[in-house]
């Protein structure tokens, strides 16, 4: 994978025993050089982390210098003391670049309910302040150290030819594998830019994005207490305003960089054998057509057919059922892997081992629901649900 980094950011990972009995990355530090635009999406989760309130008032906004990642303690539901550790991670990270607390944001991810380390917080991020470098080693340090049940980083970037010939650069690093159920999950992702932006726009651009692809993706449908995107345009390659002819462009890259993002979440998923791509089409809005792909993409008896590698068309067409969505069953038809098993509300005759052997051979498999109310359609990624899942959830502390 090709990678490219926008001009004027920093990067570092480092120990600190957030994570203890361990070698571990655990505290990830981002940097711009120039005071940078920043936005920001949340868990809708009402039980939410301190570092989500903290970065929740501060974007959108201005003049924003740096990003600090733990990874181990999540610092949610933990009361008062938890919001001002946050605000002390803040005032660490800004004085690394000597600029005032608010110029930093905060994330935590990992055990729910107890008080972050904050000792080893600090030495974290002094020691984080002296190894910022503008590398590629730098950069997946902090990609590393944002991770928790994560069993590879994940990573993507994009380059951008502007209309006035400046050439921009989109960069993303993103964490997740379990928790994972929109409106957002337990997921931290900051994407990075040199490109210029107002922070109403970049806020636009974001919640567009993120309703598109992180906001499209589920591993067991819990909505977490820490998710969080974050964009960050600090302007270094193209100073002024992002020109007018170039604004769906920018929003082109800026998706596409977020749904390769997004995709990793659920493939990654804790114990999955299989990422499940749900695809819906023919619906009357393209609400309903989400509402019926999560839908399936939750689904349990869907998600463990999968796993089983069973294409049990029923569970797929009765969960679209159950989606409180109006529509006609007589035209429904469904495709897995290409192989068409159900059309107009009929069951077709079909090979069922070389389906089921073409699921159990492929590590994506491909829902094609369609409807006839309409031309708006969904696309949603998911994961099988297997036995693994379940022994890694039920011996890990919440």
């Amino acid at each position: 994978m090709d990678l490219y980094f926008p001009k004027g950011f920093k990067f570092a990972g480092v120990h600190c025993d957030v994570k203890p009995n361990t070698t571990k990355l655990d505290l990830a530090l981002i940097v711009s050089d120039f005071p940078a635009t920043a936005a920001g999406i949340y868990t809708r989760n009402l039980v939410c982390g301190a570092p989500v309130q903290l970065d929740r008032v501060r974007t959108p906004g201005n003049n924003f210098r740096a990003i600090v990642v733990n990874s181990g303690v999540a610092n949610a539901c933990t009361g008062e003391d938890g919001f001002n550790n946050a605000h002390q991670m803040a005032e660490w990270a800004a004085d690394t670049v000597g600029a005032e607390d608010e110029a930093a944001l905060v994330r935590s991810t990992g055990v729910i309910g107890v008080q972050l380390p904050m000792d080893r917080i600090k030495k974290g991020i002094e020691a984080a302040g002296k190894a910022l470098a503008a590398t590629k080693e730098a950069f997946h340090n902090a990609a590393h150290a944002i991770m928790t049940t994560d069993t590879v980083e994940k990573v993507a970037s994009r380059k951008l030819t502007l209309s006035n010939g400046n050439e921009i650069t989109l960069t993303g690093m993103c964490k997740g594998a379990a928790m994972i159920g929109p409106n957002m999950a337990t997921m931290l992702c900051a994407i990075l830019t040199d490109a210029a932006l107002l922070p109403e726009q970049a806020q636009d651009l974001l919640r567009r994005a993120a309703d598109r692809t992180f906001n499209c993706i589920s591993v067991e449908g819990h909505t977490s207490t820490s998710d969080t995107v974050l964009l960050m345009a600090n302007g270094m390659a193209n100073p002024g305003p992002l020109p007018e002819a170039d604004f769906f462009p920018f929003a082109d890259a800026l998706t596409d960089i977020c749904a390769e993002l997004a995709r990793m979440i659920p493939n990654d998923g804790e114990g999955v054998s299989h990422l499940i791509t749900v695809n819906v089409l023919g619906c009357a809005s393209q609400a309903d057509a989400k509402a019926i792909a999560k839908t399936i993409a939750n689904d349990v008896l869907v998600k463990t057919a999968i796993c089983g590698a069973d294409p049990n068309w029923g569970r797929i067409v009765s969960a679209a059922g159950r989606a409180g969505v109006d529509f006609n069953p007589a035209y429904v038809s469904l495709k897995i892997n290409g192989y068409s098993l159900y059309r107009d509300g009929t069951p077709l005759d079909f090979d069922k081992e070389a389906v089921s052997e073409s699921i159990r051979s492929n590590r994506e498999t491909v829902f094609e629901i369609h409807f006839e109310e309409g031309d708006a359609s969904a696309r949603f990624w998911t994961s099988d649900l297997t036995t693994e899942y379940v022994h890694l959830n039920a011996d890990y502390t919440t």
